[in-house]
Order: C-alpha cells, then structure tokens, then sequence
C-alpha cells in the first residue's frame, strides 16, 4: 500500500451538520475473523500483523471511537476459574477513542490493559484511566523499557499518511521482576511476568514497553479471593478473539416521498489491492513460553546472553476458517438494541484467505475504489423489510434516489478549539531523584509537542508505584542495562510477515540517548500540548 498525502485536523471536532429534515444517526458494531482453536500450551504470549489506515477522511469528533483489527489476551484460569466476574487482560492496538486529544486520521496505538472489572487501565507509559494523577488508576501501570522510542500519552503515533501497511506487535512476558509472596503487605503473590510489547515495524523493531506485574494484582490487596488468578503468574488463553470494534461512525437517517427510510454514512474506507480486495490481519500466532522467557532468565541468572529473537519454531500460527462476520448497525441515538437495524454486510463484501494466514475482505461492485488506494463502502443504505425477519439496511440501488434531506448534510470538521495539554506531577517521583538529562521536546506529527526527560530506569515513576522496595528495583535495573547493551533497535524480534510493506512509526518519536546515558536510562513523557 502507498501511503497518503498527510491531513491534520486539530483534536476533537464539532458535531456533524444535518440538513433540514435529517436525524442524527450512527453506525456501529464489530467485524470479527473466526479462527480455529490451537493447544493451550500455547500460552506464552501473542503476535501479529494488523492493517492501518485511515478509517474516515477526518476526526468526526468526540464522541468517535473505533480500533482497528486487535484481540483481548485474557489469563488462562481453567477450573480455577471463579464463578464472579474478574474481568481483567490486555486489549487495545491501533485505533482512535474518545478521550483522544490530537487526532488525525491515522490511527495511533495504545496497550490497553485492564486491571480487574476495569478499576483501572493502562494505555502505555503514563497514560491510563483519566487524567487526574491524584487518582493514578493505571497511569503508573506501565513501566518505559525502550532507550529509543517515546510513548505519548495521547497514544503512540505512527508516521502520518500510513495507508494499508502492516503494523507488527504481540506481547510477551519477560522475567524482569521476582515473584512475591505478599503485595503491598498483603498476603496475596504477585507473579514475575512483566507482559512486554514488541513492534515490528518499518524504522524500529523490538521491546517498548511493559506492564507491570502490581498493575494487575493491586486489585487483590483488597479482593485477596483474587489472588494469583490473574496475568501476573497466569498463562494466557491462546485462543483469543479477533475483531474490529467500531463504537461510533456519524450517519443520518430520512424518509423519502414515499415514507421508505434511508440512511447517509460518512466516508468508510478500507485499504485496496489491485484484486479489489482488503488484507486486514497477517499471520496471528501464538507462543509457548519457553520461545523466549527460558533463554533471558538463564541468561539474567549468568548465563549466556540471548539475543531477543522469538523463536518461531516454539510457535503455532492460527488457522483461519475462510469466514468473517459483522453486526454492524446503524441507528438513531438511544435506539434500543433489539431494534437496530442491522447492516447487509453480504451485499457488498465477502471473506477471503490469502496464503492459508491472511484475511481480507473481498469487495462487491458496488465499493467504489477512491484514487488514494483506498475503497469506499456503500455511503446510501435503504431500510429494506424481510418476510418473518427484521428490517435491514441495504446498500442502495440505482433506482433508490437519495431523499433531499440528505443531499446536504456534511461531514465536515468544524472549527474546534485548542485541546488541553496533558501535563504529570511535578513532585513525588517525578522529581526525586528525577531525570538526569532534559527536558527535551519532540514535534509529532499529530500537531502536538511532547516534553520529556531521561530518567534512569529504576528511577522512573511507575517503577516507584510498584511495590518494589529499592533492591527490588536495582535489581531490574541490572536487567534492563543487560538488554539496552546486547538488544539493538535494528534486529528482527518478532518473526516478521512473509509478504507486504511494514508501517512505520512517526519519525519524531525516535529519540538517541544523550552522550552516557545510553545504557540503563529511558524518554518519559511528561507534557504533550498543542504547538
């Protein structure tokens, strides 16, 4: 895929603009790719290779939210598993979501874990639920590992105009923390696995990021029922979910003359290929965890060093069904659920998979091909009803004329005011000891300024919310410093995908160590603000 002339449209923009006659709609819903069920000893982690583009020309506004193709790895719990609900894993991937600041029609990317029944979540290094740091709720939940790349609390960004590539990521737990038989002097254990982000992209290949192991377990110290049924010390389920969850795409709705009803969506697109089709996910697989945990653990215990390369051969790549499915709908707002009508998705697309590993969805006639590599679904939709079954929206045919109400409506971003900063403490572990280089600002594509600092690892503020005592946290210091000496940004870690382009990152988020700080310190972000 090519990649797009960039289109910056500053944060959130205003509501849509209906025509006379014209209700408020939206669409809304889940694409999801049925895979076959593989071994659960394949519960040492995940990675794949998931499309981005730009699902609509423009920010539509606040109250859009959308990912792309992305899964939910939960713990593997089996009969252990308690009849209470303890919701609790890592989501997230690339997308766009309501709380987004600077937002672009490229999609950024977010780690999304969830702490139990969602108390907390984490999005990455410090970001999480909300803003407000007296009530950190996941922001501390994610530790930097990565001496090369930035994490904006906005999401991290990719390079602008990114259109169909493959963006390569997956998790796996690394040994850096040591199990512990209390939590916060509890008697409740928090495990040794550091879930670890790995990307595979075009300009930067490797670890970033890590959840830590007091992420998932702080819950416990008050629910210590819980204890030990979580990430932490649980493998994962292998067999995951994989979807698009789209929340909110702007539409209206009209009756015509003769009282049918039909609806306007914005611009929905999807990446093209010469065939007419979509490639959307590449090669989803699953590891056992000795594809890489057992060599780094021999190797922080003395031993040789590892070279950070994920074994394939201790891995299963999912096989696909060759079906794929929607329920995506379109509705007026407050719409009971049973009464939305749904959407033909049949009419215009069908599944397709390529190589025995990769999903597309195949396009009918009726998708037009845009001329920026780009199709654009069916934007006119007639309610259509069905002996015994409930109405569907149908893709308009070219007797169905548009009714006037919905000639004129726009989707179009208004003038929208400048966003707020994201802005961290400027005390507690911010400042003691605080950063030994900085600050330092990056400009992002996105329109915004991100200030940073250097911090030794250890020393970063999620590591002192932890629950690590001091030799706790020098010891993962001594850990990490063995992984920025031998691990380099140009390796390939993750196994990369067989065909396509990789994405890439936005430039402006690679960042070089200052002359002596290149081993054992890390970028943290603490201020993104509009230029």
């Amino acid at each position: 895929m090519h990649r797009l002339a960039p289109l910056f449209v500053a944060a959130q923009l205003a509501a849509q603009q209906p025509a006379a006659g014209a209700q408020e709609a939206e669409m809304n819903g889940y694409l999801g790719v049925p895979q076959q069920q593989v071994p659960l000893d394949f519960g040492g982690g995940f990675a794949m290779h998931v499309a981005a583009w730009p699902l609509l020309a423009a920010w539509p506004g606040d109250r859009f939210q959308t990912g792309l193709f992305g899964t939910w790895m939960f713990a593997h719990l089996g009969p252990d598993k308690p009849a209470a609900k303890i919701y609790s894993d890592i989501e997230g991937g690339l997308g766009w979501w309501r709380d987004t600041r600077f937002a672009t029609p490229t999609p950024k990317f977010i780690m999304g874990g969830v702490a139990l029944e969602f108390s907390q979540w984490a999005n990455g290094p410090g970001a999480g639920k909300g803003r407000d740091w007296t009530k950190p709720q996941g922001k501390y939940g994610v530790a930097q590992l990565s001496p090369w790349v930035l994490w904006p609390p906005d999401g991290l960004n990719l390079a602008q105009g990114t259109n169909g590539d493959w963006f390569g990521y997956g998790y796996l737990p690394l040994p850096l923390a040591e199990r512990k038989a209390k939590t916060a002097g509890v008697d409740v254990p928090s495990g040794d696995q550091c879930w670890t982000l790995f990307l595979d992209t075009a300009n930067f290949k490797g670890p970033v990021a890590f959840f830590l192991p007091y992420f998932f377990t702080e819950a416990t110290t008050k629910k210590t029922e819980f204890g030990g049924l979580f990430l932490d010390s649980r493998p994962a389920d292998p067999n995951r979910a994989l979807q698009m969850e789209t929340q909110y795409v702007p539409a209206f709705v009209a009756t015509d003359g003769d009282g049918r009803l039909h609806a306007r969506t914005a611009p929905t697109r999807f990446p093209i290929d010469a065939q007419g089709r979509s490639p959307l996910v590449h090669a989803i697989r699953s590891f056992r965890k000795d594809a890489l945990w057992d060599d780094v653990a021999a190797w922080f215990g003395g031993g040789k060093s590892a070279d950070g390369r994920i074994d394939p051969a201790r891995s299963v790549v999912h096989p696909l069904t060759g079906k794929g499915w929607s329920t995506w709908r379109l509705h007026t707002p407050g719409t009971p659920k049973d009464d939305r009508m749904a959407i033909d998705w049949n009419a215009f697309a069908r599944p397709e998979v390529l190589d025995g590993h990769t999903f597309c969805w195949t396009w009918d006639a009726s998708v037009r091909r845009g001329g920026d590599g780009l199709a654009v679904l069916p934007e006119h939709f007639v309610a259509v009803a069905r002996d015994g079954k409930k109405p569907m929206w149908r893709p308009a045919g070219a007797d169905d004329a548009l009714p006037p109400a919905l000639r004129d409506v726009a989707f179009v971003p208004p003038k929208q005011k400048q966003p707020e900063p994201y802005v961290t403490p400027t005390d507690g572990a911010w400042a003691n000891p605080g950063p030994k280089a900085g600050p330092f600002t990056a400009a992002l594509g996105d329109g915004s300024v991100v200030t940073y600092g250097w911090y030794r690892f250890c020393d970063q503020p999620a590591l002192q919310h932890a629950d690590l005592t001091v030799e706790e946290r020098e010891s993962m210091q001594q850990r990490v410093e063995l992984l920025h000496r031998h691990w380099t940004k140009d390796r390939q870690y993750l196994p990369p995908p067989a065909s396509g382009q990789l994405a890439a990152l936005d430039a402006a988020v690679l960042v070089t160590p200052p002359p002596g700080l290149e081993i054992g310190y890390v970028p943290i972000v603490t201020r993104q603000a509009a230029k």
